[in-house]
This record gives C-alpha cells, structure tokens and sequence, in this order.
C-alpha cells in the first residue's frame, strides 16, 4: 500500500524524514521534491562499467538553464531524506514529464533505510529551460511486508552531494593501482570502504 499525503505527515520525524520540509508541497500520497542548483555532466564520450568516469559540474542559474537531449545530466534533491519501515520510491511529476524531462532513467526506486539526497538522471526528449528550486519529482512510500534489513552501501549512503555511478567499485571488488589516472575517483571522492 502507499501512504496518503496525511500518513506522511503523521510519521514525519520518526519513519519519514524531509528536511526541508514544506507543507505546501505534501499532495495526496506524495511529496514534491525540488532540484538543487547544480548538475553534473560525464566527461566521457563512452561510459565504462568497470570505470571511473570523469564528470565536470554544471550550475544552474536563477534565469534558467536549457537541457539539450541526447544528453545525461546528473542532479540532486535540495531535501535530504530518510526512510525507516517503508520503502521510499520517486517520479517525475506530470507536469515536469508533459515537458518531455526524465527525472531517472530507471533508479526510482528507493530502499528501506536509505538516508541522503536523491540523486536524479535527468533526460530531455526536446530542449527544456529547467530552474533551481522547482518541484522537480515527488516521493511516496510503500508499506513493506515480512522481516527485512536495512540498506547500507559504502557508495550510496548518507551522501552529501549528486553521485555519479559508482559500478565500477562493484566490478573491481579488489580495487585499483593508485598511479593509474583511468582510476581516480571523480572531484576527489573517497574511495568507498
């Protein structure tokens, strides 16, 4: 079952964190989130599973930004979550999608216990002026059945800023030489214990 806009409300601080949290933007069984000022773009021209990929940072200014298609751009949440008995899930809202932008390409779905800020692949099908601050996807939450154990990534959780993939640390589970520039971890990100 998915939890009405009221029964979020009701577990706000101890099943559901949002902060922050705006009243205004609580709907009938979700809650709209909204885009940071940053994006993140891949320097490369082919992306390697098994590989590092450099990134480089895009802002998005007050007056707008065009998002071109055939491209991937990389966003954030301004909210940080966190998530305890449910699962937490987003999508694009419907308005946003009638303008043809993808808010994941297929990482929506969320896991119990994951803490942090949602980390958004955003695809437009035709050019598309996005904003900082617009409600850009909402959250929802499904009630989970039988015993279950919290999620707990080294890549993944509590992050703090936009997460390009980090595969490639599954792929490579006995990690990489350090004097290799294929292997350094983009903007100087920690290597995942």
């Amino acid at each position: 079952m998915v939890l009405s806009g009221k029964e979020i409300r009701a577990q706000l601080g101890s099943n559901i964190i949002i902060d922050p949290f705006d009243e205004s933007r609580l709907n009938p069984n979700s809650y709209n989130l909204t885009l940071h000022n940053e994006l993140m773009v891949y320097e490369e021209v082919i992306l390697d599973m098994r590989k590092p990929s450099r990134v480089s940072r895009v802002s998005i200014p007050e007056e707008g930004l065009v998002l071109q298609p055939g491209q991937l751009y990389l966003a954030r949440t301004v909210e940080r979550t966190e998530t305890h008995n449910l699962v937490p899930m987003i999508e694009g809202r419907s308005s946003v999608g009638r303008l043809g932008l993808f808010v994941h390409v297929t990482a929506g779905f969320g896991d119990v216990g994951f803490c942090g800020y949602w980390t958004l692949e955003m695809f437009a099908v035709q050019s598309v002026r996005i904003y900082p601050n617009v409600p850009i996807c909402q959250i929802f939450y499904h009630e989970l059945c039988g015993e279950f154990t919290e999620y707990s990534s080294d890549k993944y959780q509590n992050n703090t800023d936009i997460q390009p993939s980090l595969l490639f640390t599954e792929l490579n589970p006995d990690g990489f030489e350090e004097d290799d520039p294929q292997m350094k971890f983009p903007f100087g990100m920690e290597r995942p214990r």
